[in-house]
């Protein structure tokens, strides 16, 4: 090798030991102080979105506004509907549903506010010398109340029951209708609600399939009850009429006649008739 280029080989190593360099390199507490911060947030977040999922209501962070107020209100009829369905029908005071709902912590104006306006308007709480019971739209005791409700709205035309209301005021409704069997029919509606019906034995009947293949032949979706009318006069079948309600005539007021009779003024002093003298063209003269 040249020995020029050996030389200043050698004279670029000493310049490059004589001359310090810095490395710069970032804090490793800095960065897992800032990773352990944004994590403590996710947690809380991820926590209040579990509160929310289990539908659990969370009162603490709601004092101080009216939906605290609005949330022990539904905690207790929630519950009031929950043991009157397990047949715990007896009445509680305020101190007892507060103690087994676990409320204790609220103060003198939320108690106040539950006596005197809230579970006292409350259309699903009953109040009976100051004890509170569940009110449910059907308060049925047992199977047999549940069958002559359903009776009841046959014979009246008033269709079938709820379900769910059903299940509200009937304690061990589940039971109770497995019980009963075949003398109830459940239909479901369009909106997957449930709806029972009384099954009247005495009206099955089998109807022949002639009769039902001319019955569904004629539609009537798209007709009213005068095209309905029509249709059967032009058949030469009778209707019924006058089903509807009546229409009231206006009742007219009779008129007074012109003739007016004499109106009657009251006397009075006629014991003293022929006593009296009359003064009105002055002083009468002496007879």
């Amino acid at each position: 090798m040249d020995p020029a280029l050996l030389r200043e080989r050698e004279l670029f190593k000493k310049r490059a030991l004589s001359t310090p360099a810095v490395e710069r390199r970032p804090a490793p507490s800095e960065s897992s102080s800032s990773k352990k911060r944004k994590a403590r947030p996710d947690k809380e977040a991820s926590g209040s979105k579990q509160d929310s999922n289990n539908g659990s209501f969370n009162l603490k962070a709601l004092s101080g506004s009216s939906g605290y107020r609005f949330g022990v209100l539904a905690k207790i009829v929630n519950y009031m509907k929950t043991r009157h369905q397990k047949g715990d029908t007896h009445g509680l005071s305020l101190e007892e549903i507060l103690d087994e709902t676990k409320l204790l912590d609220i103060g003198m104006k939320q108690k106040q506010w539950l006596m005197g306006e809230a579970l006292a308007n409350n259309p699903k709480i009953e109040v009976n010398d100051g004890r509170y019971g569940f009110k449910p739209k059907y308060n049925l005791k047992d199977k047999k109340a549940l069958l002559r409700l359903l009776d009841k709205h046959d014979q009246l035309g008033l269709g079938g029951v709820m379900l769910e209301d059903v299940e509200e005021g009937l304690p061990n409704s589940a039971k109770a209708i497995k019980a009963l069997g075949d003398q109830i029919v459940f239909v479901t509606r369009p909106d997957k609600r449930k709806i029972l019906f009384f099954n009247d034995k005495h009206c099955q009947f089998t109807v022949d399939d002639e009769f039902q293949k001319l019955w569904r032949s004629i539609p009537v979706d798209s007709m009213d009850e005068e095209k309905i009318e029509e249709y059967l006069k032009r058949q030469g079948i009778t209707s019924m009429q006058e089903t509807g309600p009546k229409k009231m005539l206006p009742i007219h007021k009779r008129k007074k006649g012109g003739s007016q009779k004499a109106r009657r003024f009251k006397t009075h002093n006629h014991h003293l008739a022929g006593v009296l003298e009359d003064y009105t063209d002055g002083v009468p003269t002496k007879k």
